[in-house]
C-alpha cells in the first residue's frame, strides 16, 4: 500500500520523466500484469505536485476529484500540507468520500433527490460538503427533496460565472447565469433569507484560461490567445473581489475556491481568493502540454497490447477508445506516447475493440508487444480500469482500486 508521494525528483529525473525512458521503465515495472491496463507513476506525480505548489504561490490546493477519481491517492493528497479539501463532480460522491474527508465542495449543481435525502440523514456529511448553486430555483429544488424542516442546515455555494463579455463576446464556458457581482449577493440575500440553508462559500472557474492552452501550434493564434487570457484574468480579478466583497457582507464565507490547473500563476495573485482547484496537473495528460508556464509530467497512461500485424508497417492493438469527453476532434483521442512514431489510421481512429497504429516503430513490434498511451484527460481513464497500477523509482509498488474499482459510477 502506498502512504506518500515518493520524494521530488531533480532536474535531470524530471527530464527523464518526460523522455522515452520513462514510458520503458514503466513497461518494464507492469511487464507481469495483462493488458490493457492502466499504470501511475508516483515520481511524476511527485514532480507535478511540486510544480502546482510553486505555481500557486503558496495558495492552498483544492484536489479536483474528477482528475483522480482513485481514493488511494486522494488520501495521499489530502495528507499534503499544501492542499485543502477536495472538489468533488457529483453529491453522491461526496458523501461517499465524506466518511473520511472533512471539506468538499461539489463543484456542479446537482438534482439526485436520493444523493440530498442521504445528505439530510447523515449529519457528518451535512457538515462537511457544500453543495453548489446558481439561482433560487435549485435552493427550491432541494426543499422539494428533502423537507427543510426535517434536515439540517444544507451548507451551499455560490456559483459565478468567470467568462469574460469583452469585444471578442462571450470567452470561456457556459456555466453559471450569476455573472455580475451584484447577482452574487442578491443569490447569496435569497440563500440567508431561507430557513435549511447555509451560504459558506463561493466558487468561480476560470476556463478560458485554466483549461485552454496558450501555446497552440499557430503563433499567431497563441499571441492572440495570451492576450484575450490576459485581459480577461484582469476583468475577472476585478469582478471576483468586488463579488467577494458584497457576499461577504451577507453571510461569513468560510472559503472562495478559484481557478485551475492552467491558471495558478493568475489566480494565486486574487487576494479574494483563498484556495485554488487543480487536479489535471497532478496527472499530466496530454490536454495539458501546451502551456507556456509548465509542462507537466506524463504520470499516467495506458498500453494495450498488440495482436495482428496486417502490414509491416501495421499493428492492430486490442482494445481503444478512451476518448475524451468535448468537442469531437482529433485532441480528444489518447495520445499513442511509447514506442514513438504510431499514428492511427484516419479512417478507424481509436476503434471500440482493437486499434490500428501506422508508422516505423510498427515493423519492430511483434504479437504480443505493447503500446503506450497518453489519455486527453486524467480522470476519465480511470472509468476504463478497476485498478491502476503504481509505479516508483522504476517498479510497482502496489495497485490502487479506481473508483469504477470500488463499484461506484457517478456521472
Amino acid at each position: 500500500m502506498v502512504h506518500s508521494l515518493p520524494a521530488v525528483p531533480d532536474d535531470d529525473a524530471i527530464t527523464e520523466l518526460r523522455s522515452a525512458s520513462h514510458w520503458r521503465a514503466m513497461q518494464a515495472a507492469t511487464a507481469q500484469f495483462s493488458a490493457p491496463l492502466v499504470a501511475l507513476s508516483l515520481d511524476a506525480v511527485a514532480a507535478n505536485a511540486a510544480s502546482l505548489r510553486e505555481r500557486a504561490g503558496g495558495r492552498p490546493i483544492r484536489v479536483a476529484t474528477k482528475s483522480i477519481r482513485i481514493r488511494d491517492v486522494l488520501r495521499i493528497l489530502d495528507r499534503e500540507p499544501w492542499t485543502q479539501g477536495l472538489l468533488a463532480f457529483s453529491l453522491a460522491e461526496a458523501i461517499w468520500l465524506s466518511d473520511e474527508f472533512d471539506d468538499i465542495l461539489v463543484a456542479y449543481p446537482q438534482t439526485d433527490r436520493d444523493a440530498y435525502r442521504a445528505l439530510a440523514a447523515d449529519a457528518r456529511a451535512a457538515s462537511r460538503v457544500a453543495v453548489m448553486i446558481d439561482s433560487v430555483d435549485q435552493l427550491d429544488f432541494i426543499d422539494t427533496a428533502v423537507d427543510p424542516a426535517q434536515r439540517p442546515d444544507i451548507r451551499v455555494a455560490i456559483d459565478l460565472d468567470a467568462s469574460w463579455r469583452g469585444p471578442f463576446g462571450h470567452v470561456g464556458v457556459f456555466r453559471s447565469p450569476v455573472h455580475g457581482a451584484q447577482q452574487a449577493r442578491r443569490l447569496a440575500e435569497s440563500v440567508a433569507a431561507r430557513d435549511g440553508f447555509r451560504l459558506v462559500g463561493l466558487m468561480s472557474y476560470e476556463a478560458q484560461i485554466a483549461g485552454v492552452g496558450d501555446s497552440p501550434s499557430n503563433p499567431v493564434y497563441g499571441r492572440l490567445l495570451r492576450g484575450i487570457q490576459a485581459r480577461s484574468a484582469h476583468e475577472l480579478a476585478e469582478r471576483r473581489a468586488e463579488a467577494v466583497r458584497l457576499v461577504r457582507e451577507v453571510a461569513d464565507l468560510e472559503f472562495v475556491n478559484g481557478g485551475g490547473t492552467g491558471s495558478l500563476e493568475s489566480t494565486s495573485l486574487e487576494d479574494a481568493v483563498t484556495d485554488i482547484a487543480a487536479g489535471s496537473g497532478l496527472f499530466g495528460p496530454h490536454l495539458f502540454d501546451h502551456y507556456t508556464k509548465f509542462t507537466p509530467a506524463p504520470a499516467i497512461g495506458f498500453a494495450l497490447d498488440v495482436v495482428r500485424k496486417p502490414a509491416s508497417d501495421v499493428v492492430t492493438c486490442f482494445g481503444g477508445g478512451w476518448i475524451a469527453s468535448g468537442p469531437a476532434a482529433r485532441d480528444r483521442l489518447p495520445e499513442p506516447a511509447y514506442p514513438a512514431g504510431l499514428q492511427y489510421l484516419p479512417r478507424e481512429g481509436a476503434g471500440e475493440v482493437q486499434t490500428p497504429l501506422r508508422g516505423p516503430a510498427a515493423a519492430a513490434l511483434q504479437v504480443g508487444d505493447r503500446v503506450w498511451f497518453r489519455p486527453t484527460k486524467s480522470g476519465e481513464a480511470c472509468e476504463h480500469a478497476n485498478h491502476v497500477h503504481a509505479v516508483a523509482g522504476g517498479e510497482w509498488s502496489g495497485d490502487m482500486l479506481t473508483y469504477r474499482g470500488e463499484g461506484k459510477v457517478f456521472v
